[in-house]
C-alpha cells in the first residue's frame, strides 16, 4: 500500500510529500526538506502548489484514492459479504505488516491541527466518510438489518485496530477488532 512511483515533476512533488508526511508528520516536514528530498527547486514546488498547506491536502487527497483503491480491492477478495466484513481486519493485518506502516495518515495528519474546518481535517473527514460509505455497501450486502449503524460500529473497530497498532505496535490488534466484528455480525 506504501509504494508510490511517479516520474512527472508534480507527481514527484506529492510523492516526496506524502511520505515525509506520513513518516514525521506535516510540522516536521519543512518545505527546505521537500526541496531537498524531492530534488526540485522551490519555484517549481510553488508553480504546482500555492503553499504548504495545498501541497499538503493535494498529497493526502492523493492517498485518499490510492488507500481506498487499494483497501476496496483487497477486502473485495473474499466471496461472501460475511467473508468481506471480516476481510476488512484480516486486510489491516497484513498493512500493519507491512514496511513502513506508521497508522492513519488521516489520523496522524488530523491530530496536527485544532481547527475541524482546516483544509486537512476536511480531507480526513472526507477519507473517513468514503471508508464509513464502503462499509455500509458491505454491511448492506450482508443484509444487516441497519447497515448505517454497524457500518458506524466497524468503522470504529477499524481505526481503533489503526490506532492500537500503531500506539502499541500490537498487529493482533487487527484480529482483536475482527473478533468483535464476528460478534457483532452474529458469526
Amino acid at each position: 500500500m506504501n509504494e508510490i512511483t511517479s516520474n512527472d515533476t508534480r507527481d514527484i512533488i506529492l510523492d516526496v510529500t506524502e511520505k515525509l508526511i506520513y513518516k514525521s508528520g506535516i510540522a516536521a516536514t519543512s518545505m527546505d526538506l521537500l526541496v531537498k528530498t524531492a530534488g526540485v527547486s522551490r519555484k517549481s514546488i510553488y508553480r504546482y502548489f500555492a503553499d504548504k498547506d495545498a501541497l499538503t491536502v493535494a498529497a493526502l487527497q492523493r492517498r485518499d484514492v490510492r488507500w481506498m483503491h487499494w483497501y476496496r480491492n483487497a477486502v473485495d477478495q473474499a466471496e461472501t459479504p460475511a467473508d468481506r466484513l471480516l476481510n476488512l481486519f484480516t486486510v489491516l493485518k497484513s498493512w500493519f505488516a507491512s514496511e513502513g506502516f506508521r497508522g492513519c495518515a488521516f489520523i496522524n495528519t488530523s491530530g496536527e491541527t485544532g481547527d475541524p474546518q482546516d483544509p486537512v481535517r476536511l480531507v480526513a473527514k472526507e477519507h473517513k466518510q468514503k471508508l464509513l460509505d464502503y462499509v455500509c455497501e458491505l454491511c448492506a450486502e450482508h443484509g444487516a438489518e441497519d447497515p448505517q449503524l454497524l457500518a458506524r460500529q466497524l468503522l470504529i473497530l477499524i481505526d481503533g485496530a489503526i490506532t492500537v497498532a500503531l500506539v502499541m505496535g500490537d498487529h493482533s490488534a487487527a484480529d482483536n477488532a475482527q473478533c468483535m466484528a464476528r460478534k457483532l455480525l452474529d458469526l
